[in-house]
Parts: C-alpha cells; structure tokens; sequence
C-alpha cells in the first residue's frame, strides 16, 4: 500500500503535531481514569446504586474494542485529518451528553459515543505523527505523545476526587469542551490530511472477529477488577477472548487485505513491543489498580492523602520524561529496556514491602523511581515500535499497537485485582474481598515478578535495536 506524502508545512508546523495529539490523548486518558472516585455522587444524583453505574464504564470499554481495529481503514479511506478532527468533535459532544445525562441510560449511552470518538482519535493521532515525522525526530515525537497515558491513570484519581469533593461531577466531562474546541482550532491549522493510495475492501470477518476478542478481554478485565464472586466467569471471558484473538490473527495472515495486517510482527523491534512489551505492561499496569488500595486499605489513609502520595510517581514520569530521549541516544534501546524493566520490577515488589511505620522519605523514594521505571520503559516501547516500520505499513502498525495497549490497560488493572484477590485466598482469608497488608505484599509481589520475568524478551533484542530513531547502541557499535 502507498500513502500521499504530506504536504509541504513548515517546520515549525510539523513540530506542534505532537503536541496537539498529546493533548487529545491527555483529554481521552484523564477521562477515563478520573471517573472513578466520581461513582458515588453519580449514582447518588440518578438515584442508583454505584454498581449500576459499572454499565456507563463498561460500554466505553466495549466501543473502543469494536472501533480501534477500524480506524485505520477509516482513516485511509477518509483522510487522516478529517477523521481526527471528526473523532475530536464525537468525543466532545459526548462529554457534553455525558455531563448533562440525567439518568443511568442517557449516561451510558453518552459513554458508548465517547467511546467510538476515543477509538478514533488515539490511534488516528499517533498515525498523524509517525507518518509526518522524520525518523530522526521520532523519539522525541513519542515521548511527547506518550506522556498523558503515563501521568493521567495517577494523576486522574486526585483530580476526579477533587472536582467530586469541590465541585460536581458533571464538571469532569464539561471541562473538555474548551479544550476539545482549542485542539480543533489546532488541527484544522497545523494537521496534514494524509490518506491511503490504495482502497481496500473492508475486511468484515476481520472486523467481528477482533471486536468480538477485544470485547470478551476487556469486558473479562473489567469484571475481574470488581468486587463479587465473578472471577471464573471473567476468566471465561479472557481466555474465550483470547480464543478468538487466535483465530482473527490466523485469519488476518491468510486475508489479502486484513483490517488489522499482522505482518508487521515480522519486524523484529515492532514484535518486541507488542508481544514482550504487552506482558510488561500488564506488570507494571497493575500498580496504579493496587497503590491507591494500599494506601487506604493497608495504611488507613484518606482518599485525598492517598491521592498526594500518588503523585509523587506522577512526579517521577515527569522527571524521566525530561531525560528519556537522551538516555536512549546514550544508551541504546536494549541496554536500557534490560535495566528499567528489572529496577521497575523490584521497585514494584518494594511497594508491597511498604508499612504505615515506614518512614514517608522512603515511601515517597520507592514510589518516584517507580514512576521513573514506568515512565522510561512506556516511552520507550512506544518509540521502538516504529523504528523499523516501513511507512507503507505505518497505519497496520499503529492500529495493531493501539489495540494491544488498549488491551493491556485492562489486562493491567485486572491482573492487579486478581493478584489482591489471590493473595487473600493464599493467606487463609476465604471471601477474598478484606484485604490485609499481606495481601497487598504477595499482590505487588506477583506484578513484579511479571514485570521482571520480561526481561528475557529484551534480552533477545539486536544490540543495535532502534538505531533508525537515534539509539545509542549505534553510536556504540561505528566506535
């Protein structure tokens, strides 16, 4: 497949692109992270329990499953741009429903809206920046994007707790109407409305069949991470997701025009961020679902303190962020994938280590190198993956990457409830569902040990992985 080139933008144009991006993916990702603390006085404001509100979260989860594997295609057939700037209006329009629905059904509804703005908006940005983007200035592309999806899920809580607490939870959704407004004034300025050469049919069994898998896996995470005897029925779910996946993977290596093209997982670099850097990511995705719990369960604080404490991993994304892109070029990709995996590791088993009679200095440390591993390792992932891909498959690329994070975020947090949960069981508690401190240690303990059990994907990288983008294993080897 061919693409139009962009069109000719100056410089300084082409630089704005991915922080225009950013802050879309920073609207959709703080969205859906602050919700949480927000249940309650939305359930209380339609007259519902909060456990009826799960199906508002749910659906938003369910349309991006159906969505993302489309946006490509979409985005090919429509251009880049208009699909962008559409998603950009759905998804504002629906935090705008979500934040006037009256009722459980208007509210759902909303959310299914928002979802399929969200489906294409993220996937459709990040293509807007890897095709515009010279290889050269890549890593610095990525890091920029990928910064709201580190710093909004420990961000998100103490943000969503204090709008609820101050002002009212219809705010949380409002408040994207002026930044949506301010980002379409941005792209219909600075984004190339870049397009596909070929028309491909649609691929309709590719279709059903990722969405369904997407579907199950997610609707199977989100049901593990909520209280209840539901476990097997969210373990049926996952592995019949799982199944499913399976058989769209297969049918997509036989179609001559798949929705979602999986040859891309021939290129090695691009292979190691999906399959390795996905069990990484469930690792070190289980932490923002336990910290929180820790903090009040384990150590008896309040929400709002909780919330403090989670910022200083916040804190640490950001500090990381400044020094990634040179850390790298220094480094290499390998080397520093090797080390920030297994620091990240064994700083996640440290956090279950933490006491209420620990000092607040070493809590504070444990938490911000953390943040530090987390951050240094989801940038990198996300730049690597398009070291190598040839800008024909770029939009194969970015929907195969977007659907795999996607799933791993839910993979993430359920894989933390479950842990808690098997803990409880493993320490002779038989409801599973009053968590004690011990819990908490065996729950970090098995997210770390997934995180680290990772390294040996890394290890089987070239040690000249990433040099396209400016790794330094480049540098290292012409010396």
């Amino acid at each position: 497949m061919t693409h139009t080139a962009p069109p000719a933008s100056p410089v300084s144009h082409i630089g704005w692109l991915p922080y225009i991006v950013a802050a879309t993916f920073f609207m959709e990702y703080l969205d859906t992270t602050v919700i949480a603390t927000a249940l309650p006085q939305m359930a209380h404001s339609f007259g519902v329990g909060p456990n009826s509100l799960s199906l508002g979260m749910t659906a938003y989860m369910l349309a991006l499953a159906i969505f993302i594997p489309a946006s490509g295609w979409v985005a090919d057939r429509c251009g880049s741009r208009t699909v962008f700037f559409s998603a950009i209006v759905v998804f504002t329009l629906a935090s705008v429903l979500c934040g006037v629905s009256q009722n459980v059904v208007e509210f759902t509804a909303a959310r299914v809206l928002q979802g399929i703005g969200g489906a294409m908006m993220v996937p459709v940005g990040r293509l807007i920046v890897v095709r515009s983007t010279e290889k050269s200035r890549l890593m610095q592309a990525i890091s920029t994007i990928t910064w709201p999806a580190i710093v909004a899920p420990v961000v998100g809580p103490p943000i969503g707790g204090f709008i609820t607490t101050y002002a009212s939870w219809r705010w949380i959704f409002l408040l994207n109407v002026p930044f949506g407004l301010a980002v379409l004034a941005a792209v219909v300025a600075l984004v190339p409305n870049l397009r596909g050469g070929e028309r491909r049919p649609l691929d309709v069994v590719g279709l059903v069949l990722s969405g369904t898998a997407l579907t199950a896996i997610l609707y199977g995470a989100e049901l593990a991470s909520q209280p209840g005897d539901n476990a097997w029925q969210a373990a049926g779910l996952v592995v019949a997701g799982v199944v499913v996946g399976w058989i769209a993977f297969r049918h997509a290596r036989n179609h001559p025009h798949p929705l979602i093209d999986v040859s891309t997982l021939k290129i090695p670099t691009f292979s190691v961020t999906i399959v390795t850097g996905s069990l990484t990511r469930i690792g070190i995705g289980a932490v923002p679902y336990l910290m929180p719990l820790l903090f009040q369960i384990g150590f008896g604080l309040s929400a709002f303190k909780s919330g403090l404490l989670l910022l200083v991993s916040a804190l640490g994304n950001l500090t990381m962020k400044a020094l990634t892109t040179r850390i790298l070029r220094r480094f290499g990709f390998r080397y520093v994938s090797i080390v920030d995996v297994a620091l990240a590791g064994l700083f996640i088993v440290a956090i279950g280590l933490l006491t209420p009679a620990t000092p607040l200095a070493l809590v504070l440390i444990v938490i911000f190198v953390y943040g530090v591993g987390r951050s240094m390792q989801f940038s990198l992932l996300a730049t690597l993956a398009y070291a190598d891909v040839p800008q024909p498959q770029m939009n194969a690329a970015s929907t195969l990457w977007s659907a795999a994070a996607q799933m791993t975020i839910g993979l993430g947090i359920a894989f933390g409830a479950v842990s808690l949960r098997v803990g409880a069981l493993l320490n002779g508690e038989a409801s599973g569902h009053a968590f004690t401190l011990d819990d908490f240690r065996l729950a970090f303990l098995f997210a770390g040990v997934v995180t680290l059990v990772s390294v040996i994907g890394y290890m089987r990288m070239a040690h000249n992985a990433g040099q396209s983008v400016g790794g330094g294993a480049l540098r290292q080897n012409a010396s």
